[in-house]
C-alpha cells in the first residue's frame, strides 16, 4: 500500500505572505489542523493550529481590540511556519509514513513528488484507515493468533491449514529474542470457524482466537 492511495490530494494551502488571521479562518472553516505553506506549487513550510494559537495574544493581554486586530493584520504566516518540513513522497509505503509520524511525533505529513511539488497531505486518520484495510477488519471472519518459530517456511505451514477458508490478512509482531514471533491472521469464508482446530492438529496451537 502506497501513500498515494490514502492521501488527500490537492490540500488547502497558504502562502508565506498570507495573513495569520486569514490562515486561522481557513483552518476554522475547513476543520483542518495544519496548512502546507507553498511558494507556487512547491512546499516551503507548514503551519498548524497550535502554531497559530501560540502566535496570537492570550485572553490576558492588555492590548485593546484595535491593537489586537492591527497586530494580527500585520503578522504573516512565514513568521510562524515551520521549515524544513517532514514529508513523505507519493511513492512511499504507508508503513514508512506511519514510522515517520511516530519518530517525529506529528499527526500529519505533506506529500510531495520527487521534484518537491506538493501533491497531497496524509494524516494519522488516513494511516488508521489503511491499517484497518491491511488487517482485514471489515471482511469479518475469525482472528487467530499463533506463536510460531521464527524460521523460514513457517508461514507456508500456517497457510496450508487455512483451506477451505481464505486468509485475508496476516501480520507478525512480538519477535522474542529471534526465537518466536506472534502471527496474527484473519480468515474468512467456509471453514473459518475450524481453522484454529486445524492448526492445533498440525502442531501449531493458537494462543488466541476471536
Amino acid at each position: 500500500m502506497l501513500v498515494r492511495e490514502w492521501m488527500t490530494p490537492d490540500p488547502v494551502t497558504v502562502r508565506g505572505d498570507t495573513q495569520v488571521i486569514e490562515a486561522m479562518q481557513r483552518l476554522r472553516e475547513g476543520g483542518y489542523r495544519r496548512l502546507p505553506v507553498v511558494d507556487g506549487d512547491r512546499l516551503v513550510g507548514i503551519v498548524t493550529d497550535r502554531d497559530l494559537k501560540e502566535a496570537t495574544p492570550s485572553s490576558a493581554t492588555t492590548l485593546s481590540v484595535y491593537e489586537l486586530n492591527h497586530l494580527l493584520a500585520r503578522m504573516r504566516v512565514r513568521e510562524i511556519a515551520s521549515a524544513p518540513v517532514v514529508t513523505v513522497t507519493i511513492g512511499d509505503e504507508i508503513e514508512l509514513a506511519a514510522l515517520r509520524m511516530e519518530e517525529h511525533r506529528v499527526s500529519g505529513l505533506p506529500v510531495v513528488d520527487d521534484g518537491g511539488t506538493l501533491r497531497g497531505i496524509l494524516t494519522i486518520t488516513d494511516v488508521l484507515r489503511a491499517f484497518v484495510a491491511i488487517l482485514g477488519l471489515r471482511e469479518g471472519g475469525r482472528r487467530v493468533t499463533v506463536d510460531v518459530p521464527d524460521e523460514p517456511g513457517i508461514l507456508a505451514r500456517v497457510a496450508a491449514e487455512a483451506p477451505p477458508a481464505n486468509i485475508v490478512a496476516a501480520v507478525t509482531a512480538k519477535v522474542r529474542a529471534g526465537a518466536t514471533r506472534s502471527l496474527v491472521l484473519r480468515v474468512a469464508g467456509d471453514g473459518a470457524d475450524g481453522y484454529a482446530e486445524r492448526l492445533r492438529a498440525a502442531g501449531l496451537p493458537p494462543s488466541d482466537e476471536r
